[in-house]
């Protein structure tokens, strides 16, 4: 990481950077779209304050240019809790310089620290770049298949 840059938790004043990285990152997945209003709701929900989810921002003087979350899930198969990260994105012109380790590694010891054995995403199979980086993170595919419902009611809410 450049001189500068740190991995932080983000908090409200970090929204609408936040709100951007998320329209580049679904702008390269094929199951989701960039809606700000959506984005700015649930970025909202994830920071309330709460032991069971973090979202941290990777900021360089000053400015959000990277962000990952994560969520504590309950797993049966670990007989534990569990971390399901999301929103692994860094701005592509600061790419390269270890941000994406870092807000991984910051998620790592968030979900330690909370007694989680193991931790999960989702990347879009199609998403080579995204991929080899997981790769070089140690990160493994298994055979698990990701599927789901959509269209449920209770995501209309206001």
């Amino acid at each position: 990481m450049r001189e500068g840059t740190v991995v932080r938790e983000a908090g409200m004043a970090d929204l609408e950077s936040m709100v951007e990285l998320l329209a580049g990152l679904f702008s390269l997945e094929a199951d989701f779209a960039a809606n700000p209003r959506t984005q700015r709701r649930g970025l909202s929900l994830m920071l309330r304050p709460s032991p069971d989810r973090v979202v941290l921002v990777a900021e360089e003087h000053g400015e959000a240019v990277g962000m990952a979350t994560a969520q504590l899930v309950i797993s049966t198969a670990e007989g534990g809790p569990s971390a399901l990260v999301e929103d692994v994105v860094v701005d592509p012109a600061h790419r390269g310089q270890g941000l994406g380790r870092a807000l991984l590694a910051g998620l790592e010891s968030w979900a330690a620290m909370r007694g989680a054995t193991r931790m999960q995403l989702l990347c879009d199979r199609d998403n080579a770049p995204a991929l080899d980086f997981y790769a070089a993170c140690g990160w493994s595919p298994t055979q698990l298949v990701c599927i789901r419902r959509a269209g449920l009611t209770g995501g209309n809410r206001p």
